[in-house]
């Protein structure tokens, strides 16, 4: 995306303002799951926020997609997160990265170096796949017959052993939405672990490779 396009433009205009929605639909959504003695007419008007900011998130979708000029297809290749923000609308703070560069942009602030940035979003990442993950697993396994995750805290430990690849095995889904939501975070956990095992490792690869070019020769 070139920064003088349309589409960058709108980002430019607009990506503030998506990510305080993003904050306040896991907020609504939080609220929904935890407030278990919620009378049932603010459970509806958290519904109804949910809907609305959903909307929301995928309007400014259809707007880049018709902004880039590209065919569908092409536009979710190249757009996986925004894609996966519309999908998955609790994984929208993950767009946290255009967010600090349209930020340092209008600073006129210079961009952290690539390991730094790698390491910070995948740590942020790691927090908030975890926070959602549990939300969403308490939610299904939550008075499942046979379930062993009774509290919020029982999800929060699960989620920790899960997205570290740990798995005690204390704690399991039972049900197949919660399964099938355990696999992502396997698969999410998988990724981060290498991601930032990877850039840290190239880090000090580069570092010690500089220090020892810069050591004077022996005699």
């Amino acid at each position: 995306m070139h920064e003088d396009s349309p589409e960058a433009r709108w980002a430019e205009r607009t990506e503030v303002a998506l990510f305080a929605a993003s904050l306040l639909f896991m907020a609504t959504y939080a609220t929904r799951v935890l407030a278990t003695g919620l009378p049932p007419v603010w459970r509806d008007l958290c519904g109804l926020v949910l809907l609305a900011l959903w909307l929301l998130f995928a309007a400014d979708y259809v707007v880049r997609w018709r902004l880039s000029g590209q065919h569908w297809w092409r536009f979710v290749l190249t757009h996986v997160v925004t894609t996966v923000s519309v999908v998955l609308p609790l994984l929208r703070p993950l767009r946290m990265v255009p967010l600090y560069e349209v930020l340092q942009k209008k600073r006129g602030e210079p961009r952290l170096a690539l390991y730094a940035r790698v390491i910070s979003y995948a740590g942020l990442s790691t927090l908030l796949l975890g926070f959602a993950g549990s939300l969403a697993v308490y939610q299904q396994e939550r008075g499942a017959p046979g379930a062993t995750m009774r509290t919020f805290g029982d999800a929060v430990w699960w989620a920790c052993s899960t997205l570290s690849t740990v798995g005690y095995g204390d704690i399991t889904p039972v049900t197949p939405l919660g399964r099938t939501i355990a696999a992502g975070m396997m698969a999410g956990g998988l990724a981060l672990l290498g991601a930032v095992t990877g850039s840290f490792s190239s880090w000090l690869l580069q570092t010690f490779t500089r220090e020892g070019d810069e050591k004077p020769p022996g005699r």
